[in-house]
Order: structure tokens, then C-alpha cells, then sequence
């Protein structure tokens, strides 16, 4: 089999190697904080150097998992070929799927399910694709239902109907014949969804943006503008911040 020389899979594969000598006499308590200094950096390959070895000492801390998921989707956004992305996905999901089978009733384990099912849906198959867009709908509304304070919640539901309210009618077809009935999605829940997202935390850009994009899709063309223009002029704090910014771009581009 042949081994893949990209410096983003390199990386990932040496942390545990790199991370033992460092990790030897620490708690997992204390691993988890040093790694918490570069999950808020935005360095996933740095905090996993923590956070792999904190998983030996401590494999059942589903917070920890839950973080350690989300460090394996930032590393698919760093990293160049499809297969890479794709393997770093399925790691998240893994990773997700643990946390939730040890604590299936916390919003946040369910959230790292929707949004790990959310990254890797552009990579694979329409069969795979059906299946994993099942599973966010029921994840995001289990985290609704746990906290219906977590904007994030709102948000990937909110993606959830957005992008199936933007199939095509042949699409829906041809899903239908394929692998059965399709699911009911529309733009006015996912306006509803996002609406209630930025009523919660203001603060983050995605929010505004896919509002945007959702009224685009609506043809609704202020309303478009005036969210994505919204969205645009924030300031990035989060991974995904740059790659939101460019959709909206590009949004924007085919609304002038």
C-alpha cells in the first residue's frame, strides 16, 4: 500500500511519537490544559500532542474527545487532497461517535457529530452522502433538544435545510429512486434556524453569512447582501472563518 508523503498526514502521524516523551510523569488533567492553549490558537496539530496522550491516560473523558474531534476537522481544512480530508473526517467522526456513545444526553458530543458528519459530506458518495445527512438532522436536533440556548445547534441545522432546500427537483428524483424518500427541507426553516442563531451569539460571522446565502437561494437579494456584507466585515476567531468568508464572496459575485 502506498504510504501518503504529505507534509499535513506526516505531521499528524508523528504527534503521538513526539507527544509521549513530553506527556511522561503529567496528569491527564494537566496534558488536556497545555493542549487547550493551541485548540484556542487554532493549532490542531499542536494540540494534539496533548490531547492524544491524555486520551491514553483518560479514554473515557468525552469532553476530551470531543476535542480531540475537532482538532482532526481542523486538520482537514489544512490539508490539501481530497483523500486526506477525507481521512481526517472519518477520524473526527470516530472520534464524535465515541463521545456520544459515552454521553449521548450532552449537547456538545452530539454537536461534534453533526458538524464531524457536515465536514466530510462534500468528499463522499450520494449513497454516503444521504445516509450522513440523516444522522446531522438527528444530531442537530438532539443538541436543539438538550440546549436550545447553542447557537451552533441552530446554525447546522439551519446548514441542514439550507443545502437540502437547494437540490434540484431531478436530484430529488433520482435520490428517491435511489435510496428512497427524500426529507423535507426548506429555505424558510433554515432562515428561522439561522435567525435564531444570531439571537443567540451575535458574534460569530458564519451565522450572517449562510443567512445571506439562504436568501440568495431565495432570491431574495438585499436581504442577501445585506447579511453576507454583514457577515464579511467581522473579524475571523474561528477555523472554518476564512473558507465562510470566500462562499459569501462568492455569493456576493453572482448577486451584482
Amino acid at each position: 500500500m502506498k504510504v501518503s508523503s504529505s507534509p499535513v498526514i506526516l505531521r499528524a502521524a508523528f504527534v503521538l511519537i513526539v507527544s509521549c516523551v513530553a506527556a511522561r510523569s503529567q496528569s491527564a488533567d494537566d496534558l488536556i490544559k497545555q493542549g487547550d492553549v493551541y485548540y484556542d490558537r487554532l493549532q490542531p496539530a499542536e494540540a494534539l500532542k496533548y490531547y492524544l496522550p491524555a486520551e491514553k491516560l483518560d479514554p473515557n473523558n468525552c469532553h476530551l474527545l470531543v476535542r480531540i474531534a475537532r482538532q482532526y476537522r481542523h486538520l482537514m481544512s489544512d490539508a490539501g487532497g481530497q483523500n486526506e480530508k477525507v481521512q481526517f473526517g472519518r477520524t473526527a467522526i470516530d472520534y464524535a461517535r465515541r463521545a456520544v456513545s459515552l454521553s449521548p444526553n450532552d449537547a456538545e458530543t452530539q454537536l461534534a457529530l453533526a458538524i464531524s458528519y457536515g465536514k466530510i459530506l462534500p468528499y463522499v458518495g450520494n449513497k454516503e452522502k444521504m445516509e450522513s445527512s440523516r444522522l446531522i438532522k438527528v444530531a442537530a436536533e438532539k443538541v436543539i433538544k438538550l440546549d436550545p440556548t447553542n447557537d451552533l445547534g441552530w446554525h447546522v441545522l439551519g446548514r441542514w435545510h439550507e443545502v437540502l432546500a437547494d437540490v434540484s427537483t431531478l436530484k430529488r428524483v433520482l435520490a428517491q429512486a435511489a435510496y428512497g424518500k427524500m426529507p423535507i427541507a426548506t429555505n424558510d426553516d433554515a432562515v428561522r434556524c439561522f435567525r435564531k442563531a444570531i439571537e443567540l451569539n451575535p458574534n460569530r460571522l458564519m451565522h450572517y453569512i449562510e443567512l445571506g446565502r439562504t436568501y440568495a437561494q431565495m432570491d431574495q437579494k438585499d436581504f442577501a447582501k445585506q447579511f453576507i456584507c454583514k457577515g464579511l466585515a467581522m473579524r475571523d476567531t474561528e477555523k472554518d472563518d476564512p473558507e465562510t468568508k470566500q462562499k459569501g464572496r462568492e455569493t456576493l459575485a453572482k448577486l451584482r
